[in-house]
């Protein structure tokens, strides 16, 4: 323990954000810098529990009082070597994990919990200033082959892992460049894209190869009814995706690693979901970060002027909402059907559970309405077609059977004017279509693929991580579940493993 009354003589403190008025007019991230005295006085609040939760609430079990205490010190060098023990991208995880350690932190009982997620922003930038981070190549190959496909951060974390273990490892992506919805689906305003390429550089400095452009999974057939190439997802342009199929990478490697995640959106069933102006969040979010790194001109679905109405209302939404300020719409309400969180935990929501209390993004602070206790009943059109309005009702929440279901209030519908409408509601699942078709891999009752206790599939020498086997989570779980099946991977191909893994072994601990 670095400082013993560190916690008793600082308050908790964030970086300021840059005013509304400026950060608008641009797409960077949002936070101004931190300085060093700064970050160091924050992380002396770590009170080097004899029991730390932060590990309990960490999935990754980042030895979080050993380089808060670090920093404390200014052993920068030493605080990126034990972040870097854990996890394999805190500067992911600095910027978009909603911090289950700080739920858990034991000083959060009483006061406010340690701004444990910027110290580890602020170790890893500092690491990369420095230029401390550098490729990590293994001392001997091992003359195996290990696919990976897709590059998110569980695959990104499955793939660096084997590639130390001295696999050769390739890395298969449908999208026109690495990254997955770090790189797609995240907006620049939260994470800006040089933070992405500057870590694939180093795996591929490494010796981990990319292919890009490619699906994995016959279920396309081309005029001639036969397996072909198809075209990509996102925006009208999108190139044309080779197409191959999960039974050739077998042959071609030595293990495979799915690492899709779930990309199975949650669609509303409700009339008027064809209108004109209807769109899932990542038909906008993906052409926006296009638009940012000059692959697209201009962004197909344009909100300048437009009234916006966004259902969901989770980070999805919250992205959706920052993206329609910065193109200039001039109303924005984002709807959630569940009832308004409340500001401090409830009685029945103690410490160390995960803090189930209102958040606001710095979306949020932008502009915008946020309306609770509320569903879409329907979507008004103009007659032709084109969006103009929503149709909504206030519901109440009640358990009957154990399910959780929404009752509408008497005389409660109203209409929202909008000429945009943003389904922002989450994730079903996996794909079932393509690789999961092909070979018929077992889904689980929630529609993920699924494992056993080695992360191994239905299929011997496939193997599952991330949000296909987990379901639609957290980032920190996706790099902690790429951790432990890379693990069992090498096991597999090795007959064991050196290679670290999560405090949580195993799939079954891990949910």
């Amino acid at each position: 323990m670095g400082k013993p009354t560190g916690f008793l003589e600082s308050e908790r403190s964030l970086p300021r954000r840059r005013p509304v008025s400026v950060r608008l007019r641009d797409w960077r991230e949002v936070y101004e810098p931190f300085s060093e005295g700064e970050a160091r006085e924050q992380a002396a609040r770590c009170m080097d529990c004899g029991i730390p939760f932060c590990h309990e609430g960490c999935p990754l079990g980042n030895l979080i009082p050993e380089w808060n205490d670090l920093t404390y010190r200014g052993d920068w060098a030493d605080a990126i070597e034990r972040l870097h023990a854990t996890n394999n991208f805190p500067e992911f995880t600095g910027r978009l994990c909603p911090a289950p350690c700080e739920g858990s932190c034991v000083l959060g009982i009483g006061d406010d919990p340690v701004a444990i997620e910027r110290v580890e922003y602020e170790i890893v930038e500092r690491a990369w200033a420095e230029r401390w981070i550098r490729p990590i190549t293994p001392e001997l190959e091992t003359g195996k082959r290990v696919c990976v496909v897709g590059s998110g951060p569980a695959g990104l974390a499955a793939a660096q892992q084997l590639r130390r273990a001295g696999h050769a490892v390739v890395v298969f992506e449908r999208g026109e460049r690495p990254g997955g919805l770090l790189r797609y689906g995240i907006p620049e305003f939260k994470m800006e894209k040089q933070v992405v390429d500057r870590r694939l550089a180093q795996l591929e400095a490494e010796g981990i190869e990319f292919r890009c452009g490619v699906s994995i999974g016959l279920h396309d057939l081309d005029e001639a009814g036969e397996p072909g190439q198809r075209r990509g997802t996102g925006t009208a342009n999108a190139p044309e995706l080779a197409t191959i199929s999960l039974a050739s990478l077998e042959e071609d490697f030595d293990a495979v690693v799915l690492a899709c995640g779930a990309t199975r959106p949650r669609d509303l069933k409700i009339a008027g979901r064809e209108f004109q102006g209807v769109h899932l969040a990542l038909e906008y979010l993906k052409p926006a970060n296009l638009v940012q790194d000059g692959s697209l001109v201009a962004h197909p679905i344009d909100a300048d002027g437009k009234r916006v109405v966004i259902i969901g209302g989770g980070d999805t939404g919250a992205d959706c909402l920052g993206t329609a300020h910065r193109q200039g719409a001039v109303e924005v309400l984002q709807l959630e059907i569940m009832d308004e969180p409340p500001d401090d935990r409830s009685v029945d929501n103690p410490w160390p559970q995960w803090p189930v209390v209102l958040r606001s993004s710095s979306a949020h602070e932008e502009g915008g309405e946020r309306l609770y206790a509320v569903e879409t009943v329907r979507i008004l059109d103009d007659g032709q077609g084109k969006v103009v309005g929503i149709e909504a009702q206030h519901v109440t929440r009640e358990f009957i059977d154990g399910q959780l279901r929404f009752t509408p209030v008497p005389d409660s519908t109203f209409t929202i004017p909008c000429e945009l409408v943003f389904l922002a509601m989450g994730f079903e699942g996996a794909e079932r279509e393509g690789l999961v078709a092909e070979v018929g891999l077992e889904l689980d009752a929630r529609g993920s693929v699924q494992v056993n206790g080695q992360w191994q599939s239905s299929r011997e020498g496939v193997f599952v991580c991330g949000d296909m086997t987990r379901g639609q989570s957290l980032i920190v779980w996706a790099i902690a579940e790429g951790r432990s099946a890379a693990h069992e991977v090498d096991r597999y191909l090795m007959g064991h493993s050196d290679l670290p893994k999560p405090v949580f072994p195993g799939q079954q601990a891990l949910r």
